[in-house]
């Protein structure tokens, strides 16, 4: 014979379910069997997997409600109560009664078995006048992480207007997620009673682009949330992130590094006034408008452009994560160049670091074609001194190389130049100096012994030719004065 608690089990019309489902997937088991097993477990293992993600959306009772007890035929037990943080309210006759946790409808309950000892059959509701802020906590890819208080948008309980605070609307909160988030796997977790805890994972770019959210994402009090960092980034999707509602806002000041092959390296302040300063707070030349979004290429402009050695195909981002970790961004300004590829202007979040590193090799008509870009400064100074109609400082094009430069300086001061070689002078980023010997072809392309690029701030030296060597001190002797006006023009550049 059926004990009691199995005829009630089978009494239910989901439970005739699960029986026959036991029944068709284990034909051997008999009710013995099946009996055997808690009921709990049987239910939760024949439909274990077919049950949607989701939160309990119940909202229980807490410190900080204020409800309304009705006792009906009985009005001076009714009255109004502020919930206090232990959770019990003082009512007349009863006294203490914990309503912590509880549901409106089960606290209602509670108070009238209390109730039984001294009325007969008492009817009772309890309704949610006003109820408490939310107490939420927030943590990973969030700008600003931590707890927040969130009050619902209107009253309680039978009221349609209320509106409780969502996932989406305590992340702008914290003032956005970062660009390290993976938005897809947003953890929400929840206290339910008994004290379980439920998590479920939440996808925020499926409402990006559908506009739908399958999950309930309404919070209550205690709920926890966490942003993951993404492991993978995509340069499309997070260009995309960028514009959302509930990423950092793209106007919030950040600071960033730019290393490498840059004419300036150093920080860079994107402030509220869409102009990017130096960290020190120096506006740097050019006073370029960085527009709306604090992008890569906008920075690289900042710091002066590129160099003629800058590989472009390989600038990294470190970014660091809220986790301790870092990001490390691959991006190839070559495919933004020549595709369009506007993925590749990556959108820098505050404490990016920029590594435009070293070419190993350089292609003449690359770098001809990289100078016309803004990636590269509109001019570059050198200095073109000795034996030139017009020596001293010249402008001339980024990626230009050094048979522009003499030509830009008028060219070879007539029989007075050594034409066949000069020396080219050179300050390196670490602070030393080259100088090398080129051999002059002024009919030779861009190549890296005859006619080698320029960077800014070199030096070349065009000597005097041998028949200047032996005229000058001729004519220092046949001419005294002309010759000492020479040396003191020479040494005061007068």
């Amino acid at each position: 014979m059926l004990n009691t608690s199995l005829l009630k089990f089978l009494t239910q019309p989901a439970a005739r379910v699960v029986v026959l489902i036991s029944i068709l997937v284990y034909p051997s088991a008999s009710l013995a069997q099946i009996k055997a097993v808690p009921l709990n477990a049987q239910l939760n293992r024949l439909t274990e997997g077919t049950q949607p993600q989701a939160l309990d959306t119940t909202y229980t009772l807490g410190g900080g409600d204020r409800i309304r007890v009705n006792v009906f035929e009985v009005p001076e037990y009714t009255g109004e109560y502020q919930i206090p943080p232990g959770g019990a309210i003082n009512m007349p006759l009863i006294g203490s009664v914990p309503l912590k946790g509880l549901t409106t409808e089960q606290a209602a309950d509670e108070i009238a078995r209390r109730y039984a000892r001294f009325l007969k059959r008492p009817l009772i509701s309890v309704n949610l006048l006003s109820p408490r802020p939310l107490n939420i906590f927030i943590s990973g890819e969030i700008t600003r992480p931590g707890a927040y208080t969130l009050s619902l948008a209107s009253g309680g309980g039978d009221n349609p207007g209320v509106q409780y605070p969502t996932v989406l609307g305590a992340i702008t909160r914290a003032q956005g997620v970062t660009m390290a988030a993976d938005i897809t796997q947003v953890r929400v977790r929840r206290l339910v009673k008994g004290g379980r805890q439920q998590e479920v994972t939440i996808n925020l770019k499926e409402w990006i682009t559908t506009g739908e959210v399958p999950q309930d994402i309404t919070l209550r009090d205690g709920d926890t949330i966490f942003v993951p960092t993404a492991k993978e980034l995509n340069l499309a999707e997070a260009r995309n992130l960028a514009t959302v509602s509930f990423a950092a806002s793209s106007s919030a000041p950040r600071t960033v590094a730019v290393i490498g092959e840059v004419d300036r390296p150093g920080a860079y302040l994107v402030n509220t006034a869409n102009a990017t300063t130096t960290a020190e707070g120096a506006q740097p030349g050019g006073g370029n408008n960085v527009a709306n979004l604090p992008t890569l290429t906008r920075v690289i402009q900042q710091a002066g452009g590129i160099t003629p050695q800058a590989n472009i195909r390989q600038v990294t981002i470190r970014r660091a994560t809220k986790t301790g970790s870092e990001q490390n961004i691959q991006v190839n300004l070559w495919q933004l160049l020549q595709s369009g590829d506007i993925s590749q202007d990556v959108i820098l979040q505050d404490g990016d670091t920029i590594v435009v590193p070293t070419a190993t090799e350089i292609n003449s008509a690359e770098a001809t074609q990289l100078a016309t870009t803004t990636l590269s400064p509109a001019q570059i100074q050198v200095g073109v001194v000795g034996e030139v109609k017009n020596p001293g400082r010249i402008q001339i094009k980024p990626n230009s190389p050094l048979n522009d430069a003499l030509l830009a300086a008028g060219g070879f001061n007539d029989a007075r130049a050594k034409r066949k070689r000069v020396t080219l002078v050179r300050l390196n980023p670490n602070g030393s100096v080259t100088r090398r010997k080129i051999k002059v072809d002024l009919s030779a392309g861009i190549n890296e012994q005859t006619n080698p690029i320029l960077r800014k701030d070199d030096v070349i030296l065009v000597g005097r030719s041998r028949i200047a060597k032996v005229a000058d001190p001729l004519g220092v002797i046949l001419n005294p004065v002309s010759g000492a006006i020479n040396i003191l023009r020479f040494l005061f550049n007068f």
